[in-house]
């Protein structure tokens, strides 16, 4: 019997992990020994996880909910430790599951090196080379102490034997498993809806801005604005926004007369909006690679990426928050190839059967 306990914490995290136990829960079916529990730690509140976010997603619901969120980072990680810790001691797992680069992530790694029980990492070797980002510190530490470190790119793997993986762990594998999102991405494609209420046009770009680096600085998210003004004169702009940047918007003095502002829309919206548009613009980290799974440029708004393979396979254009770069890259894009892109980049839809051969072998 493999038992595996995975440790999640925002909403990401489970549409990831659904991939994952819908492939557990077919090799349980055809008869492999293994089991599944998983724990929601509750850092992020998200209303739409309902039951019916994870009937419609084809996600298990989590087996324990632990509601810590809405602290500081010490705070948040030191009691999820202690939580985690407890469910450990009771289930006994073989392995700890944890994915990406949460507070979460790390606390699940902290408990079970602890208890000196297997962790597997989902999305390791990964790295934006800036250490101001809290994700970089937790994702280096969860590799630091993992014992089988699943990649999705060649890149994170280059990066995890430059950093001398095989010095910090006696025993640690590196594998390149592909990416669990590409996985998600061809399962979902299917199930995607259209944002009720929304009309759009046959040609429109998708655009989100979350992050605190572009909302939170005037300058940057001037700069932005007013390019993505200037595009939505010739394309449409389908901005959907969260409540704080909406209203950042809204009480400063931003130009948005011309971009299509919508609420936050629901996962299998987001994917109908990424597979219908002829283009993606972001500052996030998730988008850049669902873009490329739908063979669509992407221009990110970012100094950095962490999938430094999409900017080298011509998929992906940093831009940061320079007016001219955005606009200059949203011509450049326009000219879009999807059919020079290389399917394989990120394991073709398999990584979640990698994971799993290897779970059960471990």
């Amino acid at each position: 019997m493999q038992h595996i306990v995975t440790i999640l914490g925002a909403r990401p995290q489970f549409i990831k992990a659904g991939s994952v136990s819908r492939s557990i829960l077919s090799r349980k079916e055809g008869g492999a020994d293994i089991e599944e529990v998983i724990v929601h730690t509750g850092q992020h509140y998200d209303a739409n996880m309902s039951d019916v976010f994870f009937e419609e997603l084809q996600i298990p619901k989590p087996d324990y909910f632990l509601g810590i969120g809405g602290k500081t980072h010490g705070a948040m990680t030191g009691q999820m430790i202690e939580k985690i810790e407890e469910i450990l001691v009771k289930e006994k797992p073989d392995w700890v599951m944890v994915y990406g680069d949460t507070n979460s992530t790390l606390a699940g790694a902290i408990a079970a090196s602890k208890l000196h029980i297997k962790i597997a990492h989902v999305e390791a070797g990964l790295r934006s080379f800036n250490m101001r980002m809290p994700e970089e510190v937790n994702r280096i530490l969860t590799d630091r102490i993992s014992s089988v470190l699943f990649c999705p790119t060649q890149a994170a793997v280059n990066n995890l034997n430059n950093e001398g993986v095989s010095q910090w762990q006696t025993g640690a594998k590196v594998m390149l498993s592909g990416d669990v999102m590409q996985d998600g991405a061809i399962f979902y494609r299917n199930l995607a809806q259209q944002p009720p209420g929304l009309a759009v046009k046959d040609d429109f770009a998708l655009c989100t801005i979350h992050r605190a680096e572009n909302t939170d600085d005037p300058q940057r998210l001037a700069n932005i604005v007013m390019a993505l003004n200037e595009i939505a004169q010739s394309k449409q702009v389908v901005l959907p926004l969260h409540p704080r940047t909406k209203k950042i918007l809204q009480t400063g003095d931003y130009d948005t007369l011309n971009l299509t502002i919508i609420d936050p829309v629901g996962y299998l919206n987001m994917v109908w909006l990424i597979d219908h548009c002829s283009m993606v613009m972001t500052d996030s980290g998730g988008l850049q690679k669902e873009a490329y799974f739908f063979g669509k440029p992407c221009i990110t708004m970012r100094d950095e990426t962490e999938w430094v393979e999409l900017v080298q396979a011509g998929a992906n254009v940093l831009v940061g928050a320079d007016k001219t770069k955005i606009l200059a890259a949203y011509q450049a894009q326009k000219v879009f190839d999807s059919q020079k892109l290389d399917e394989s980049l990120y394991g073709g839809g398999r990584a979640s059967e990698r994971i799993v051969s290897e779970l059960l072998h471990g």
